[in-house]
């Protein structure tokens, strides 16, 4: 059977590695006899799907990767809905729907789904897990791959396990860690840094009622489990396999660096979390080896290196580029483009095995983690830069367009977070609500130009529902008492139907962005010199504020100009030959090119 031929291919790695961690070969054996009966129970298509990709281990590196992360709710009421609504995604040319947390989580403490109370339930009001399956069954059949979020970092406070353990059951209360000795959450205090000391200060949580303060990361309501108990890990990777089971194609595991916990350290990116991704990956192979492992670790390019682990000992097979996207709206803001690049410039001088999830916008804040040693060399210190940047996207610097909230706000180090949908943040509200159509065109033409230079990155670009239309901030989750301590919400609001017709509409804003959207990604899906393997590095062309991107192959040169500065600009450069600029059609020259403000060119000659 194929299940014996995966399993003997990693048998060895893997039960060196969990004896290493674990030392317990009982529960390695139950390991193993669980991966058997999920790996049979998987679903004929599934199992055609995974024999199929493992011929084409590079099927996801192509230069049709497109994708879109979606609150289900938000967009279409339920599964069923999302379901119904797939013309309208491939119409979006989008092949990978980013599903955000959908599994049952308690309402007003759910962190956006990320507590969760039961990894085998649906949230009622979305729908049921034999509809997830469906909804797999249906993107498979429209070529649609399908992403979720698996939360292994901690569960609901609601989740049977914690419950148990909060009525004292030894057994479930080492699955999380309790101390009844207040001393010991003081040592980890001591080194291990606070994610949100605003609004969730501390790592542990005293439980009313108890001696018992248990450790909590992130919010109260989440606890954080114990994965020095292999009973935690052997059933997190049940309820893993369990859900790719449904159909998924791509599991986005969060938090990653934060799942080992170690006293006298900061608990984060351990070496024990690489053992433990490695054997996700291995488990994969052995019995979903259609499946990838996207991993959410929120550092710099090339400090997150390390988790996509080695060639012949790989670990996630996809990672975000967090920093570019902050460094993008810095970029935006301060009309300079040097960080970005040199960003990019070490992002590109990667193996091209790495493959990361680029985007402009997503389901979370902006945090301005930027490389400040760099910055302060160019005169922008840390504590005033990012109070420019906050007051500048929320509209109070200068003739700033840009409109959002500010998140995580801190009075004491005024250090804060930003949060906007795309649209807002490139003027387009402010102009629609000003009715200033010249206003309103150089904010289409700012978006446009910022997706074209996401499109352009090296790796698999990544939309967030609604930007395709230029979907606006949506201020009425300050009505909703579960929401409105929680400006994220404000870039999470419904999908608007009524405004997506609009995009059939000439003219209309919301036109304009989506057809010059479309036309990017059909451009972009139709060259082979957008695909993953393609060589991808920076020109310089002596001005800060024009980014200039060059994509090369053995038929095709590609350049991308990108001016990031509201006036105006030339890229200094000389490019022999002929190029055709790809988006008007018209033969062009590039020698000293000038780009109006905001704008961009595309422009493509074969070798």
């Amino acid at each position: 059977m194929i299940f014996e031929e995966r399993l003997k291919r990693h048998h060895d790695e893997l039960r060196w590695l969990y004896m290493e961690l674990y030392n317990n070969g009982d529960m390695f054996a139950e390991l193993c006899e669980n991966l058997h009966d999920f790996a049979v129970k998987r679903d004929t298509e599934l199992m055609h799907l995974d024999l199929e990709r493992e011929q084409n281990p590079d099927w996801f590196r192509g230069n049709d990767m497109l994708g879109m992360m979606l609150y289900i709710d938000n967009f279409a009421g339920n599964l069923k809905g999302v379901q119904d609504k797939l013309p309208y995604l491939s119409s979006c040319n989008v092949n990978c729907i980013h599903l955000m947390p959908f599994l049952e989580s308690p309402k007003g403490r759910s962190d956006g789904g990320y507590a969760v109370a039961d990894f085998r339930r649906v949230q009622p009001e979305l729908g049921k897990m034999e509809e997830l399956a469906a909804l797999a069954k249906a993107c498979h059949r429209e070529k649609i791959n399908l992403c979720m979020d698996f939360v292994m970092n901690h569960t609901s406070e609601d989740h049977e396990w914690a419950k148990k353990a909060r009525e004292g059951d030894g057994e479930y209360m080492s699955r999380y860690f309790f101390f009844a000795d207040p001393s010991i959450p003081q040592a980890y205090d001591r080194t291990v840094p606070q994610v949100f000391p605003t609004t969730a200060p501390g790592n542990f949580t005293r439980l009313e009622g108890t001696e018992y303060h248990v450790m909590t990361t992130f919010y109260p309501y989440q606890w954080d489990l114990n994965y020095r108990n292999p009973r935690v890990f052997n059933e997190m990777m049940y309820n893993f396999l369990y859900l790719a089971n449904q159909g998924m194609d791509i599991i986005r595991i969060d938090a990653v660096p934060y799942i080992w916990k170690e006293l006298g350290t900061k608990c984060r990116n351990l070496p024990q979390v690489h053992t433990i991704v490695r054997m996700m990956r291995m488990i994969c192979e052995i019995v979903c080896p259609g499946v990838l492992l996207l991993g959410e670790v929120v550092m710099e390019p090339e400090k997150v290196v390390p988790y996509f682990g080695t060639v012949e000992k790989p670990e996630c097979h996809m990672l975000y580029n967090v920093t570019t996207m902050a460094t993008t709206w810095h970029s935006v803001a301060t009309k300079d483009i040097r960080l970005l690049k040199k960003q990019m410039d070490i992002v590109n001088g990667l193996p091209k095995d790495y493959l990361f999830l680029n985007y402009l916008r997503c389901h979370d804040d902006i945090g301005w983690g930027l490389d400040y040693g760099t910055l302060e060399n160019w005169g922008m210190k840390e504590v005033d830069h990012k109070r420019f940047l906050n007051q500048y996207f929320t509209g109070r610097y200068g003739s700033s367009e840009s409109r959002g909230e500010l998140y995580n706000d801190d009075p004491v180090t005024q250090d804060a977070r930003f949060c906007g949908t795309t649209a807002s943040m490139c003027g387009v509200e402010s102009a629609l609500y000003e009715k200033d159509e010249e206003k309103l065109q150089k904010a289409v033409r700012m978006d446009l130009m910022l997706h074209a230079y996401m499109l352009t990155q090296s790796g698999i670009p990544m939309l967030y529902s609604g930007d395709e239309i230029g979907q606006l901030n949506d201020y009425s989750y300050k009505e909703d008492e579960d929401k409105k301590a929680d400006s994220r919400y404000i870039h999470r609001g419904k999908f608007q139907w009524y405004l997506a017709r609009n995009r059939k509409e000439k003219g209309t804003s919301q036109e304009q962005i989506f057809s010059g959207l479309s036309k990017l990604e059909e451009i972009r899906r139709s060259r082979d010199v957008f695909r993953s393997d393609a060589a991808v590095y920076t020109y310089d062309v002596k001005d800060d504020s024009i980014l200039c991107i060059l994509r090369e192959n053995e038929e095709e040169r590609f350049i991308g100009i990108f001016n990031f500065s509201d006036e105006a600009g030339t890229a200094w450069m000389e490019e022999p030959g002929v190029f055709q600029n790809l988006i008007t059609g018209e033969e062009l020259e590039l020698v000293n090119v000038i780009v109006p403000g905001h704008d961009f060119v595309w422009a493509s000659r074969k070798k």
